[in-house]
């Protein structure tokens, strides 16, 4: 079936993106899977190829007429492959809006041209020890000190936290005010009292960099706070149904490839009726998701997909993709639960995406508020 979400404009992009992905990319991915993170080379790589200058307009040297459906291939092509690139996707769905939206034209003058090429790689701080979900819990401060704030705090499982030079950091700047107490400003990681803590040695994406983070009397310029100081609450959210939908895009595109590299797997063993009927299960579905998600990002390009149809695509494919791995490792067999397989891989690297970005259970929740139970029964 013909996808019609993308044009030939998607298509010639697909071609590039490919190229590079299977010429220098899978060579190399043993290596960074090792190491836990990509290398510096891949960044500046990815910038020429145009990945990282999707969205961004061309004065900052962005990908001419780019959109999330640009972003939509890269995923396409990488889990097609068998490769973990979230933090490719922190970098342009995730972080990368927030220059986008809410920096000045200084800020953006200084920053993203360093973005798109990959000179500079970014992170999204928000995560802590003791806040778990919890944003307005968060500890990690911002005293404000004549023209500078001074941090100090910690932050935990933070993707590209290894190798960012720049962190969007969500902060309390106001304590004693909650959600309005919270701020964003720009860490500039070559800068003293910052620290890079643990490597954290995940189930799965082997090599994809996570970090803790920490911060200790650091001093940043109140020129690099995006927006307005007690408005970081407003902005974190306002991003969230791009960075749902950006995880919902990567677990159908990861649940579509395993489902092929499985009837590869099976190429000439003759396999039974029962492990046919399997597989036509997983077909329909992925099919059924595959129609959610294109409909989701034809409505976000318009700037008509509200957060609930975002936690609808984000709850619909991410569960996808655990009955799809599910059924595909046990029709394959005990040679297919390791992380040396491409399967196996599959299996371990998508768990987390029902959990990150918020759990299936607060999809869930979001969901559920759309439903009006006032109304009488049967009226």
């Amino acid at each position: 079936m013909r996808r019609t979400v993308f044009d030939d404009s998607h298509e010639d992009f697909r071609a590039v993106v490919r190229a590079f992905l299977a010429d220098e990319v899978c060579p190399d991915y043993p290596n960074w899977e090792a190491v836990g993170m990509p290398p510096r080379w891949f960044w500046r790589r990815a910038g020429e190829s145009g990945i990282l200058g999707i969205g961004v307009p061309v004065e900052y040297g962005g990908l001419p007429g780019s959109t999330l459906k640009h972003s939509a291939v890269v995923t396409e092509e990488a889990q097609r492959l068998g490769l973990a690139l979230g933090g490719v996707r922190v970098h342009t769905d995730i972080a990368m809006p927030y220059f986008l939206e809410y920096a000045n034209d200084e800020q953006k003058a200084r920053w993203l041209p360093k973005l798109v090429s990959g000179e500079a790689v970014v992170a999204l701080g928000i995560s802590e020890p003791g806040a778990g979900s919890d944003v307005k819990a968060m500890t990690t401060r911002a005293d404000r000190v004549g023209g500078e704030y001074v941090v100090n705090g910690a932050k935990t499982f933070i993707s590209n936290g290894g190798a960012a030079d720049l962190v969007v950091l969500a902060c309390k700047t106001d304590p004693e005010a909650g959600r309005n107490g919270i701020s964003l400003i720009v860490i500039e990681t070559a800068a003293d009292g910052f620290q890079r803590g643990r490597k954290l040695h995940k189930l799965g994406l082997h090599a994809q960099d996570l970090s803790e983070l920490a911060f200790s009397d650091m001093r940043v310029p109140v020129a690099n706070r995006l927006g307005a100081e007690g408005d970081g609450f407003a902005m974190l959210t306002s991003n969230l149904a791009q960075e749902r939908l950006s995880i919902a895009l990567n677990s159908q595109a990861s649940a579509q490839s395993t489902l092929d590299h499985t009837v590869r797997a099976l190429a000439g063993s003759g396999p039974g009726q029962r492990v046919k009927f399997e597989l036509a299960a997983c077909r329909t579905e992925i099919e059924a998701g595959q129609a959610l998600i294109d409909r989701a990002l034809d409505a976000h390009l318009v700037g008509d997909l509200s957060v609930g149809d975002a936690a609808i695509a984000k709850l619909y494919a991410t569960e996808l993709h655990g009955r799809v791995v599910d059924r595909c490792t046990r029709v394959l067999g005990l040679s297919h639960y390791t992380s040396e397989d491409v399967v196996g891989r599959f299996y371990l690297d998508g768990r987390v995406s029902r959990i990150y970005g918020g759990s299936s259970e607060i999809m869930k929740v979001i969901i559920s508020q759309s439903f009006d139970f006032t109304s009488a029964s049967g009226t």
